[in-house]
């Protein structure tokens, strides 16, 4: 099973196009797997015949399982980073006839042994018959900032028991701080404010009557945004500023724009920009006017940003994915509006590939088709902010002789990880995307 993204744990086939028996060759796609994210058809990366599928359609599989087993007829075993000699049948276990197993380039093979040279490869053993271990997660650099270093099961250790390696003591070679470090150490009890597990699903169970309830099972995607989500709220420190926006030259703008579009010979516009349109190009323009808020928190420091990639959020059928506009500063609001209705018809599809939905600085919610006049939106790690957009509103307002006024507004909230932007930080960058809705014409230049 290929891993689709750093935080993809695991896979679900949706179809084989090859059966148990079938010729296959470099190029041709054997399944269809499903993760929380994206759809994608997996191709064969050898020549021989689809001897064994392990996983069925519609079955789940974790990352660098094997999920079939290709045999090559010549009665060698190869693999994606080596040719290795086959290994010893077990007496206990079936063996296939000369299999190689079904695992991507990328699944993470030569990590099995320690680094050689040239054909020192071709002693690494390789079994197909067990899986490729991939970690679910990242547990931190392997160096921390005084230079020590820590073992990757250390690493994980730490993390699962909450665990501050800056004040851990390593026993190991050069105060290398190793497993046992961990298993030693004083546990550390939680900061005041951090959130705990709730209530085991038996005991939320038993304050209602049976019968009154239907239980419906976490699919990959709503399990990674409840552990996603959560992990914002306990690690990122929020603050919100909200600020109201007045949108008529926008909207005069925009609907002139729509007006003047090119049409084609079947009357139909080039074009057809949405006022969110304009939200991205303004968010992306501010983030270069404020770069300290073109940044994200990396553990030990801070990343800043050279372009504006700008995550948007995508309501999904029972959940959501916040595809990312790559270098949004240098596109104009109708590249913008193109380019967004082709990652939004991907990620309905499930067609997204990781590059579409991995990285960016910052992102933007909006619920103004819903009604929503404001709300204040969780930060998706490793972004630092987020802008939640309500609905576009008429209100009275004073004009300069005293008398009264109707104008368009509407309510902005833009919450900041304040390890990475501090208040006047986060308010100089509101005030900018204020001044970009407000003056549309200086996003036209």
């Amino acid at each position: 099973m290929p891993q689709l993204g750093e935080t993809v744990a695991e896979g679900k086939i949706t179809k084989w196009f090859k059966s148990a028996g079938d010729q296959v060759k470099p190029g041709d796609n054997l399944f269809e797997i499903e993760t929380d994210k994206v759809s994608m058809e997996v191709p064969s990366t050898t020549t021989g015949v689809l001897s064994e599928i392990r996983v069925v359609a519609g079955d789940v599989a974790p990352v660098g399982a094997i999920v079939a087993i290709i045999a090559d007829g010549s009665g060698a075993t190869t693999s994606v980073a080596a040719t290795p000699s086959p290994p010893t049948p077990s007496a206990s276990r079936p063996q296939p006839a000369t299999p190689s197993p079904l695992i991507p380039a990328n699944a993470g093979i030569q990590s099995l042994g320690p680094r050689v040279r040239g054909d020192e490869r071709t002693k690494i053993p390789l079994d197909p018959f067990f899986e490729v271990r991939t970690p679910e997660r990242n547990f931190g650099p392997a160096r921390l900032p005084g230079g020590t270093f820590v073992t990757p099961l250390a690493r994980r250790l730490a993390a699962e028991a909450g665990i501050d390696l800056l004040r851990t003591t390593g026993s190991g070679p050069h105060g290398r701080i190793v497993a046992s470090d961990i298993e030693s150490a004083p546990r550390q009890a939680s900061p005041a404010g951090v959130l705990t597990a709730g209530p085991s699903a038996s005991e939320i169970k038993s304050l209602y009557a049976e019968g009154s309830y239907e239980e419906i099972p976490l699919d990959g995607m709503r399990r990674t945004i409840a552990a996603r989500l959560t992990q914002a709220i306990q690690t990122i420190p929020h603050f919100d500023l909200t600020a109201d926006i007045a949108v008529d030259r926008l909207m005069t703008l925009r609907e002139e724009a729509n007006t003047r579009a090119p049409k084609d010979k079947d009357f139909d516009p080039a074009f057809k920009l949405s006022l969110y349109d304009f939200i991205i190009r303004a968010m992306a323009l501010a983030l270069q006017r404020v770069p300290q808020a073109n940044a994200v928190w990396a553990g030990d420091r801070i990343l800043r940003f050279k372009h504006s990639d700008i995550g948007v959020a995508v309501a999904l059928d029972g959940g959501l994915i916040t595809p990312v506009l790559r270098d949004a500063e240098t596109k104009s609001v109708s590249t913008i509006s193109a380019e967004m209705k082709d990652l939004s018809a991907r990620a309905r599809d499930k067609k997204l590939k990781p590059a579409d939905y991995q990285g960016g600085a910052a992102a933007i919610s909006n619920l103004g088709m819903y009604g929503v006049r404001e709300f204040s939106a969780i930060i998706n790690p490793p972004h630092a902010t987020i802008l939640a957009v309500g609905a576009a509103r008429r209100q009275a307002v004073e004009k300069d002789d005293g008398g009264v006024a109707f104008a368009s507004f509407l309510t902005v909230t833009l919450s900041c990880d304040h390890r990475v932007l501090d208040g006047a930080a986060g308010a100089q960058l509101l005030a900018a995307i204020k001044d970009y809705l407000e003056s549309p014409v200086t996003m036209l230049v």
